[in-house]
């Protein structure tokens, strides 16, 4: 194995920093990913206004949830989601990264490019995507679990990461761990690619007008923006891989409530009109917003350091 700057032993590590970093910002964050699961399952392929509303926006869903099912199912299914942070940001910065160190994304005068950027990040994201596929279902399964009076969305009787994992792969094998995943990856490459480039030119930008010289302070502004551009690009995938992986199968390992991804869209353009690819944004981006600034300053901070260390 070759041991230069450049070679395959960094480039491990820098797919490493981008996987730890990301879960190191998913302990913090995932009480709201499940209330925003909860929002994106609730009146299901029902009219707006015929259904239930348990859930009426954040706050109120984590009240509800606590008051409900106690302080600690704010945490289902953290396993679950530190495995999918773990593999979505192990391909998709790591590949940036391992791109932006060998001035692959860069143009001649140093800033970053556009179409480079994006497609670095969309490669990464869809690759991560696809691997932690199998995390992302089951997060959602056990995040949508809930005491009977305040349950959307189908139940499935999963007991924990583990549990469900070895009971999806015996009852419908490989292909049932990846169920969901056509959305998975236009949701991983799009997100991951205007989370970047909206981080990237941010700190270009204020760094090329004087305004901000701390590097901590410079991946702070830049993850703020990053996230709410990728909030906005990201929620409709969302809404569609959360559906796809928490629908209820049949005998023969088929959904039963939407084929595919195209069918799911067209259902939910149908059932609860365009809007309903929004559901739960607020969540989405209480999520996001500081999972983004967490993960993107903690990983700025991994690659300064490593520098340092060589």
């Amino acid at each position: 194995m070759t041991t230069h700057k450049d070679g395959v032993k960094r480039d491990i590590t820098d797919m490493a920093m981008g996987g730890l970093a990301a879960m190191f910002a998913t302990i913090f964050t995932n009480p709201i990913e499940v209330v925003k699961t909860r929002l994106q399952l609730q009146g299901e392929l029902v009219s707006k206004g015929k259904h239930a509303v348990y859930y009426k926006n954040v706050p109120h869903g984590l009240y509800v949830i606590a008051r409900t099912e106690g302080v600690i199912a704010l945490q289902s299914g953290l396993p679950a989601m530190l495995g999918f942070q773990f593999f979505l940001n192990t391909f998709r910065l790591g590949v940036y990264r391992i791109c932006e160190r060998r001035g692959l994304i860069t143009n001649s005068d140093g800033h970053t490019s556009l179409v480079r950027g994006a497609l670095a990040a969309g490669i990464g994201g869809g690759m991560g995507s696809i691997a932690g596929t199998p995390f992302f279902l089951v997060k959602t399964r056990l995040q949508a679990q809930a005491s009977k009076k305040i349950a959307v969305g189908h139940q499935h009787q999963h007991s924990g990461t583990w549990n469900a994992l070895t009971h999806i792969f015996h009852r419908e094998g490989v292909k049932g761990l990846f169920r969901g995943v056509g959305p998975q990856i236009p949701r991983g490459a799009v997100g991951s690619s205007s989370q970047m480039i909206s981080f990237a030119y941010a700190k270009e930008w204020l760094k090329d007008h004087n305004l901000c010289k701390s590097p901590l302070l410079l991946s702070f502004m830049g993850a703020n923006l990053g996230g709410i551009v990728m909030t906005l690009c990201l929620n409709p995938f969302d809404v569609m891989a959360t559906r796809l992986s928490n629908q209820p199968v049949d005998a023969q390992n088929r959904g039963t409530l939407y084929k595919g991804m195209g069918d799911c869209f067209i259902k939910i353009l149908k059932s609860e009109g365009a809007g309903a690819f929004y559901k739960g944004i607020e969540a989405n981006y209480m999520r996001l917003g500081p999972h983004t600034v967490l993960l993107l300053v903690c990983w700025d901070q991994l690659k300064i350091l490593e520098e340092c260390i060589r």
